[in-house]
């Protein structure tokens, strides 16, 4: 594979300048990380300074389409990697910020039933720079369009635990080189113990979110197959150390399917679980989206609020996330690298919202 442009380390790219003054670093610096521009727009280099660099710092992604919806407040990529591979990404912007749902994989090996990412099975892991040029470039729109970007979530394609070398990298380069807030970056996972336990040592407080969809390993086993290797009992367990250790609440994420996890027993079960974690997680419900590998349809919105209203009766803190990009394939759980409907490979030229994770507000 070869090296592209957020691969290079600040001394990987200082080699590449050998011949050129100290302060032209800080310029290319710039460049990448603070306007996220192209070497040909970085103005401040000579033009052929210019050009040799966009040869030597080739991009990692490639946009295929890209999809809007919600008046052009959701926006979703379809990028191709430099071995033909693709993924997607998703822009949520909102009237003073903007929220990037990255991927970590080329597809998901996990298999969890609803999710479209895993029913296409599992290509590859990313790279570090593969995963930092997918903020950085949905952050470049964002500054054209007076936003600020203020979250990155790990919720896109793949599982991020286990791909924790590029993606404890990647999160090192987003807050250190992009400025963003460790505390504003989150982590899903659907319940990687060992990768818990690597993201609990890890120097970064970065958030912990667990796609759990079921409180009873029997009724979990088949929508979160990796439940059979990591059972409830210790996931619950690796979670508590989670919390003495980082003393940073835990978010269970739960897609509400209707007849299968919507039921007031589905809830008292999952808020005896969230009880054994101190202090309680935190529920962010989410009303199931369609795939098409999937036929069983999202609960209703009267389901929804009676399912929340249970678990808030029991002492749970729970949320339920909104639904936007459904349209386009660009909402939790849709992603699979298929560009969505009404793709448009045009600018981005309205102002906005949400997508590639269903949210209320950023997670």
């Amino acid at each position: 594979m070869i090296s592209t442009r957020y691969d290079r380390t600040r001394d990987e790219i200082a080699d590449l300048l050998a011949d050129e003054p100290a302060y032209r670093l800080d310029q290319i610096w710039e460049g990448l990380y603070r306007d996220c521009a192209e070497p040909e727009d970085w103005t401040t280099l000579p033009k052929t300074l210019r050009e040799r660099l966009a040869a030597d710092l080739p991009r990692a992604l490639t946009e295929v389409t890209r999809s809007l919806s919600d008046d052009g407040q959701t926006v979703k990529y379809l990028w191709e990697l430099v071995d033909g591979h693709r993924i997607e990404t998703v822009l949520m912007l909102y009237p003073d910020r903007a929220t990037v749902c990255v991927s970590s994989q080329a597809g998901c090996a996990m298999a969890c039933s609803f999710c479209a990412t895993g029913q296409a099975g599992f290509s590859r892991h990313l790279g570090v720079g593969e995963i930092v040029e997918q903020v950085a470039l949905a952050r470049r729109e964002a500054l054209a369009l007076d936003r600020r970007v203020s979250n990155i979530v790990f919720m896109g394609m793949g599982e991020p635990l286990a791909n924790t070398t590029a993606v404890f990298e990647a999160c090192r380069r987003i807050n250190g080189d992009l400025g963003i807030s460790a505390r504003s970056i989150t982590v899903s996972t659907v319940g990687i113990i060992p990768g818990i336990r690597a993201l609990a040592e890890f120097e970064l407080p970065v958030n912990l979110a667990v796609s759990l969809h079921s409180a009873a390993d029997s009724s979990r086993d088949p929508i979160v197959p990796i439940n059979r290797r990591y059972p409830l009992d210790d996931l619950v367990e690796v979670c508590g150390e989670y919390l003495r250790e980082r003393r940073r609440r835990v978010s269970f994420e739960w897609a509400l399917i209707d007849g299968v996890n919507d039921s007031d027993t589905d809830a008292e079960q999952l808020a005896r679980l969230c009880r054994r974690l101190r202090p309680s997680a935190h529920v962010n419900l989410i009303p199931l989206n369609p795939t098409p590998g999937y036929a069983t349809v999202g609960s209703s919105p009267a389901r929804v609020r009676a399912f929340r209203q249970r678990l808030e009766e029991l002492g749970v803190n729970a949320t339920v996330r909104q639904n936007r990009g459904t349209e386009i394939a660009a909402a939790c759980g849709q992603l699979a690298a298929s560009g969505g409907d009404g793709a448009q490979p045009v600018a981005l030229t309205s102002p906005g919202g949400t997508g590639g994770v269903s949210s209320s507000r950023p997670a």
